[in-house]
């Protein structure tokens, strides 16, 4: 697996990759996190408690779904339905003041932004989530569009949000960049066919990236920027192989 750019043919980078799309929870802010003590809560209320296990079974995948393995694992009573509502609920609360941006995600968007490249999200969160997070930060409307699980059938890692990226920008999925912070993100876009980077974080860092094309070590990693054709940041950490 690749993990170096200099190893790519620039002919086929730079000149190739005509869009951006980003994973939202854990890459491009710290929700993760966030999404843990909303899964011990809910737990704690049924008098279960959360695992990191059962964070990384659910971790990426659609709010229905990840709810149907929390379910199935602690034999619980409540619908998906119910606790998908008590769990927008409590994050939207536990939100407010914890919630930041992971480190290079404004660089980047700004990088983007001076050189014209098109970009936009694919979450496996719900509209209502997507918007409370990014309206934290004013941020919607810096993408060309967003994508949630409210938009598609079938939830990562199934390849639809990320085909339907494409379809959206116009353009095959062969010329997008994804940046995924999952698993299941991973293999949702390797399996769109697009240019697929992971970022893993200490909340994935148990996760088989290996769908991925190239691994970094974050958003302001000078492997991405230069597969981008972007000027490199002034301080950024190295790419590491997958």
């Amino acid at each position: 697996m690749i993990g170096e750019y200099e190893q790519y043919d620039r002919s086929t980078s730079a000149n190739h990759f005509a869009a951006v799309v980003f994973d939202m929870d854990g890459l491009m802010f710290n929700t993760e996190d966030i999404y843990f003590l909303v899964g011990d809560e809910l737990l704690k209320r049924r008098g279960r408690r959360f695992s990191r296990e059962l964070s990384d079974a659910m971790m990426g995948r659609p709010p229905l779904a990840s709810f149907e393995i929390m379910i199935e694992r602690h034999r619980l009573s409540d619908s998906p339905e119910s606790l998908v509502g008590e769990s927008e609920d409590l994050f939207i609360e536990m939100i407010q003041g914890r919630i930041q941006p992971m480190p290079g995600l404004l660089e980047l968007l700004d990088a983007l932004e001076r050189h014209a490249v098109p970009k936009a999200i694919a979450t496996s969160s719900s509209r209502r989530t997507l918007r409370a997070v990014l309206g934290c930060f004013n941020m919607e409307s810096r993408f060309h569009f967003t994508l949630t699980a409210d938009d598609i059938t079938h939830g990562k890692p199934h390849p639809e949000i990320y085909l339907l990226a494409a379809e959206r920008f116009g353009i095959p999925a062969e010329r997008m960049v994804v940046l995924e912070d999952s698993e299941n993100g991973c293999r949702a876009a390797a399996a769109a066919g697009a240019f697929t980077v992971a970022v893993p974080a200490p909340h994935s860092a148990r996760h088989d990236f290996s769908s991925a094309r190239m691994s970094i070590a974050g958003l302001n990693d000078p492997a991405l920027y230069r597969l981008l054709n972007l000027p490199l940041p002034e301080i950024a950490p190295t790419s590491r192989e997958v």
